[in-house]
């Protein structure tokens, strides 16, 4: 079969055959029509994501969509290893299959899985959101950031705030739901000052999707809001701007900061595939918007190297397959 093949961890994978994998008792197998790419994708297929201890799969991809043998339409995700999604076939346990919705196209819905349920399992599964309460979206003019906004309004936040450094991304991420928006710069103390409003009027939430410089400012305005200021659930999610921080003990002494993350490992993949789930179902009466490049999987070599913005990357097994809707 044909695939993204991963012969060097430090080389983008390249388009050939490889042996088809064969289905075991009980697996589901998947003839693969989209495969998104994602920064998982990108950290999984060179080893370095926390969640491969070094192994580095022979195939790329972590998700897609397909139909199974019956010719049912699913969105699957984490197939069998060292196989990934990005080729012509991929098996998988059934557990780790959704039957798609009919109206959510295969292109769509490979790409829109893994950067929505980052939000909707932390606003679900970690942070408990409560209908009316105020997020905060920390890097929200990303993939991820952007959807983050239109979950949590879905998911009923009362208030949305935004952070990101793109001016004119921040306006269309107001657009998208946002009803504060923050311009994050380089001077610390500056960035400080500009949270220290939105915090005393309170802050439920805060999903981070950054890490780094605003992270530390984000916590510390947060502490000096005041006594009275709402108890903040905080979830990291992403490290964008940063791996580790400086953070004073007293920040997390003074105040009533509860700070965890949210990714794999901290949440059952059972819970994650259902906040995935949660996702796909809700992406159409949702109106959920997010901005894709179809590009045919012969292509993956030049496409994993290409930094030209203008939306998620979805690799297409079969493009006459990439608009279909499921029958079933």
């Amino acid at each position: 079969m044909k695939a993204a093949i991963v012969q060097d961890p430090h080389h983008p994978p390249f388009f050939g055959e490889i042996d088809a994998p064969q289905p075991s008792a009980g697996d589901i197998r998947i003839s693969v029509s989209a495969a998104a790419l994602s920064h998982l994708v990108r950290s999984r297929a060179s080893g370095r994501h926390y969640s491969t201890s070094g192994r580095v799969a022979s195939v790329a991809g972590v998700d897609g969509v397909g139909r199974r043998d019956d010719g049912s339409r699913v969105y699957f995700v984490l197939p069998k290893a060292p196989n990934g999604s990005m080729a012509e076939k991929a098996v998988v346990a059934p557990a780790q299959c959704i039957v798609l919705p009919d109206e959510l196209d295969d292109v769509t819905a490979a790409a829109i899985a893994n950067p929505g349920m980052s939000s909707w399992a932390a606003l679900t599964e970690r942070a408990r959101l409560k209908s009316g309460e105020t997020v905060l979206v920390n890097g929200a003019t990303g993939v991820s950031g952007r959807l983050a906004v239109q979950v949590a309004k879905y998911l009923g936040a009362g208030k949305i705030i935004a952070t990101g450094r793109n001016a004119r991304a921040l306006q269309e991420v107001s657009a998208l739901g946002a009803d504060v928006t923050i311009p994050l710069v380089d001077d610390g103390d500056a960035l400080e000052r500009s949270f220290k409003p939105v915090f005393a009027e309170g802050v439920d939430v805060v999903l981070d999707y950054l890490w780094g410089q605003s992270a530390e400012r984000l916590l510390i305005a947060a502490a000096r809001a005041g006594a009275d200021a709402v108890p903040i659930r905080y979830v990291e999610i992403g490290g964008a701007s940063g791996q580790e921080i400086t953070l004073p003990g007293a920040v997390l002494r003074s105040s009533a900061i509860e700070l965890m993350g949210s990714g794999i490992g901290s949440i059952p993949l059972t819970r994650l595939i259902k906040a995935i789930e949660g996702v796909l179902y809700a992406a159409v009466p949702g109106g959920f918007k997010i901005a894709t490049r179809p590009v045919p999987l012969s292509d993956v070599e030049q496409a994993w190297l290409d930094p030209t913005p203008g939306g998620r990357i979805v690799f297409i097994t079969h493009p006459e397959a990439s608009q279909e809707r499921s029958t079933n």
